[in-house]
């Protein structure tokens, strides 16, 4: 992972760490941490593709956990 990787919360993320933060890595590639790690835990990476149907399903209700 690149050390300048820019990550971003989601403006979603609740009040007790429970979130998931997000950084392109440019071109096809996203990558998602648990922000609870403060960058020390793992993260998994997905294709740009995939990473975007995840959200839209998601944003029309489509994922039930």
């Amino acid at each position: 992972m690149a050390p300048m990787t820019s990550w971003r919360k989601s403006s979603w993320s609740t009040y007790n760490g429970n979130c998931l933060e997000v950084a392109g890595l440019g071109g096809e590639l996203v990558a998602v941490r648990d922000s609870k790690a403060n960058g020390a835990g793992p993260v998994l990476g997905f294709g740009r593709a995939a990473w975007d149907s995840f959200v839209a399903g998601v944003k029309n209700g489509d994922f039930r956990a």
